[in-house]
């Protein structure tokens, strides 16, 4: 199911003395089944970009196609929009209102119409993708768990609705070391073991570096690059310019050629990195 772009531009308080150009012309394409990471410094219209990609915001000028359909156009199924493309917004356990997890999860797939046999396979079948024991957890509040836990299960609200694709607003921020590591294996899992097709905004620059196809670039409302990661993060100038860093793994690369290791340049995951220093060093081929 792809996602394309084309001219999109949204101004929000148009015509008044307090008008803002979120977007300007945004034009980018999403294909079935990859993994692209959105970044961009804070208020450069990310946010802005994904609550388009559903029709939360209508835009001002351009357009959204979702498999093909423009949806914002008059005879668009808004509903069905929203079921094909999941939208998980920052801090989604904010979200979380019912009594019991399992009910939680269950409030999309109700709201669907569908029976009650049905709405109970998608809770289990959504709990357990995130890695939730539904017999376990189901029946208590989602308001005992860890911060992890609720967000997982705030991400298997999304999923129960069967969403083509995901879309996740910094969904690693305010986590710990440990359940954000874990999240990041969820979201990989979901890519590779469920192919979904994932779109993930973030400000770790380490984060989408491991589990990128591609990067999306945006800077005070446009998109100003578009890559690999590897050529995305090769071009540390320009990033710095638009308040973005590197990954610390190139970081690292810098500060040890300096320091006089030969070491290749356009490493940019730890892996990588630990393995190129490896070979160097047991080849003594540093001064």
């Amino acid at each position: 199911m792809p996602i394309v772009v084309e001219n999109l531009s949204h101004t929000y308080m148009g015509g008044g003395p307090f008008r803002a150009d979120a977007l300007k012309d945004v034009s980018l394409s999403i294909a079935d089944g990859e993994f692209v990471g959105l970044i961009g410094h804070t208020g450069c219209g990310k946010s802005t970009l994904v609550q388009h990609l559903n029709g939360l915001l209508k835009p001002t000028a351009g357009r959204v196609l979702v498999d093909g359909m423009d949806i914002n156009a008059k005879d668009a199924d808004r509903r069905k929009v929203r079921q094909m493309v999941g939208l998980v917004f920052q801090y989604p356990e904010h979200q979380l209102f019912e009594e019991t997890v399992a009910k939680d999860v269950a409030f999309g797939p109700h709201n669907l119409g569908l029976d009650g046999e049905e709405v109970d396979r998608r809770v289990k079948d959504s709990l357990r993708l995130v890695g939730i024991d539904p017999e376990e957890y189901g029946p208590r509040s989602p308001f005992e768990l860890s911060g992890g836990q609720k967000r997982r299960v705030a991400i298997a609200g999304v999923l129960a609705m069967r969403p083509k694709m995901l879309v996740l607003d910094e969904p690693t921020a305010g986590l710990d070391p440990a359940a954000r590591e874990e999240l990041l294996r969820l979201i990989q899992s979901l890519h590779r073991e469920a192919g979904m097709t994932i779109l993930m905004v973030t400000h770790n620059m380490d984060d989408i570096a491991r589990v990128a196809d591609r990067i999306v670039v945006m800077n005070a409302g446009s998109v100003v690059l578009c890559g690999t990661p590897r050529e995305v993060f090769s071009h540390g100038p320009e990033l710095s310019a638009w308040g973005l860093g590197v990954p610390e793994a190139t970081q690292l690369i810098a500060a040890l050629n300096a320091a006089g290791w030969v070491l290749p340049q356009g490493l940019f995951r730890l892996e990588e990195l630990a393995d190129a220093i490896a070979q160097r060093a047991k080849g003594g081929r540093h001064d």
